[in-house]
């Protein structure tokens, strides 16, 4: 069975999942895939949650309650929404793995800190082994690979983040892992007559199109 875990550190959801991820990972393998929300968002001609006034707020409200209530530390970074395309490219050319994900998000999302410039991780990267981190950030690998993982979420019919794929199935959002945990268990979950209606639901209307 594959699994992918489609994140960017952006979101705070992200933080609030990779807990149950990281325990996900004792009963199969996961790939973390770290990809640009924004580009998703723009391939859809959508706004972000923070961008849009009102839903912010509540947004903002409803992960601190959200980490409260799983017992999560969470602390806001000094700006939000704020340019991930710095701490992206440098969790690829750490590799990518477990121990760069989560260093990362512990940056950001645990301890508050900026990560949207080389000197705001230079601390970081260092514990990752990256010495050079403007050298790492503008390495034009390290780049096609962020374009080409988030090409390929896009290619998958990605929306959102997080995102667990899991065979063909996307489950969005920190609040659809339970979901995702029914699948693992019974693929055929979902395979019933009614699942297999509203995926072919008719539109009664289409706003503004």
């Amino acid at each position: 069975m594959k699994v992918q875990w489609y994140f960017d550190f952006i979101s705070p959801f992200a933080w609030l999942q990779l807990p149950k991820v990281l325990a996900l990972r004792e009963r199969v393998e996961i790939e973390p895939v770290p990809i640009l929300f924004a580009a998703v968002l723009d391939k859809l001609g959508q706004l972000g949650p923070a961008e849009i006034p009102g839903k912010r707020d509540f947004t903002y409200r409803f992960v601190l309650w959200q980490a409260a209530r799983e017992g999560v530390p969470l602390h806001f970074p000094p700006a939000h929404p704020f340019n991930p395309l710095s701490v992206l490219r440098l969790c690829i050319a750490a590799g990518g793995g477990w121990n760069a994900v989560e260093a990362l998000f512990a940056q950001i999302w645990q301890r508050g800190e900026a990560a949207d410039t080389p000197d705001a991780l230079r601390a970081t990267a260092a514990t990752l082994g990256i010495a050079d981190v403007e050298a790492a950030l503008a390495d034009a690998g390290v780049k096609q690979c962020l374009r080409e993982n988030t090409e390929q979420a896009l290619a998958h019919g990605l929306f959102g983040v997080p995102t667990l794929r899991i065979n063909d199935e996307l489950f969005w959002g920190n609040d659809a892992t339970a979901m995702a945990l029914d699948y693992l268990d019974d693929p055929h979950r979902f395979d019933t007559a009614e699942y297999r209606r509203i995926a072919a639901l008719p539109e009664a209307v289409r706003r503004g199109r």
